[in-house]
């Protein structure tokens, strides 16, 4: 897929060309969550190392073997959010697994794990935009059944943006998917079946 403008913005996938423009938005937040590199989703807990290079490490070879997948949001030659997204084999690791195994009906094509959005450019619509990017990105690949697992709130409850990490049910009824099931506490799953692009 070449690149695509969403409100403005450019959206990239995450290759190996896009590499440093990820890795120095990464740096800038030293390492997102304590040093995850945006890793958690893609090893068990008992494979984690919980070091920063280690972590850096391992998204790098993820991304050189094609094993590691999420939209770019671009603003100029910046990377400033992103949204991660990929196979069950690819991201195995999601919250509340053990209730999500046991009331699984089918399996999805796809998992969006992680939004994240650059704390100089919240505020201004750019999980929507990463989302958004990621559907794109998954219909130019052939589409398929696509779940995020995001907060599912009360009316009027607010959590801190550090806490949302795969955004909010609203987030993602924007962006066309629909509700599932609960998972967890506060969580749900929201389901998309996004048809191939042309």
């Amino acid at each position: 897929m070449t690149d695509a403008i969403v409100a403005g913005y450019v959206i990239r996938a995450l290759t190996d060309d896009t590499w440093d423009a990820f890795a120095r938005m990464v740096d800038r937040t030293n390492g997102i969550f304590g040093g995850c590199w945006c890793t958690w989703f893609h090893t068990m807990s008992g494979e984690k190392t919980g070091d920063a290079q280690s972590n850096r490490d391992l998204k790098r070879r993820l991304v050189a073997e094609g094993r590691a997948h999420a939209a770019l949001v671009f603003d100029g030659e910046d990377a400033v959010a992103w949204c991660e997204y990929g196979s069950v084999d690819e991201l195995p690791n999601i919250y509340h697994r053990k209730q999500y195994e046991q009331e699984c009906s089918r399996v999805p094509n796809h998992r969006l794990t992680c939004i994240y959005v650059d704390k100089k450019h919240r505020k201004r619509g750019l999980s929507a935009v990463a989302l958004q990017g990621a559907v794109d990105l998954i219909a130019a690949a052939g589409g398929g059944r696509t779940e995020g697992y995001p907060q599912d709130l009360p009316e009027g409850k607010r959590v801190s943006a550090s806490f949302l990490y795969n955004g909010t049910r609203r987030l993602f009824e924007q962006v066309g998917f629909t509700y599932d099931r609960p998972k967890g506490q506060n969580h749900c799953v929201m389901v998309r079946d996004i048809a191939p692009a042309h």
